[in-house]
């Protein structure tokens, strides 16, 4: 299963279109907040994925939750946008909460800095912006093996980080 992971377009749909188009192969699509109207136009315009979304500090007059678990090939994956669990100070509080959930990826946003770790079996994701800096993540898992691996885009300076 191919997951698009994106966060904080703020307005600006045409990178989260363009990355869409080009993987076509994508299942999935997970929105970490800050730009649901972006995020609706996709549901619209590619009617043929799956989409998961949370709220972000910016997204007024959202329905979003705050916070949502969804289970996709026997992984459990907590997506928000963290801003409630306070990320700009740092990430202990979420990954401490992601640990409690038993998640085993946990996405987030808000920053606008993409980073991909491991935290024990749990990757950690934060795709960036994709509408200020034109940056996303895809997360593959491996419906056989349940090998999980995670690319940032454009970027990717460290290479993937997987999880077996």
């Amino acid at each position: 299963m191919k997951i698009l992971v994106f966060s904080d377009s703020h307005g600006n749909s045409s990178e989260m279109r363009h990355a869409i188009r080009s993987n076509k192969d994508a299942d999935v699509v997970m929105f970490c907040g800050d730009g649901h109207h972006d995020l609706i136009e996709m549901q619209q315009d590619f009617p043929d994925k799956a989409y998961f979304a949370v709220k972000g500090n910016c997204d007024w007059y959202c329905d979003f939750a705050l916070v949502q678990t969804v289970t996709l090939c026997g992984k459990k994956i907590l997506l928000t946008h963290g801003h409630a669990h306070s990320v700009k100070e740092g990430l202990t509080r979420l990954v401490c909460f992601a640990h409690q959930e038993q998640a085993d990826i946990l996405l987030f946003g808000h920053t606008h800095q993409q980073m991909t770790t491991a935290d024990g079996r749990m990757l950690i994701m934060n795709p960036g912006s994709v509408g200020f800096h034109e940056e996303y993540g895809v997360i593959t898992i491996d419906e056989a093996t349940g090998k999980i691996t995670a690319v940032e885009y454009p970027h990717n300076q460290y290479g993937p980080v997987v999880i077996s």
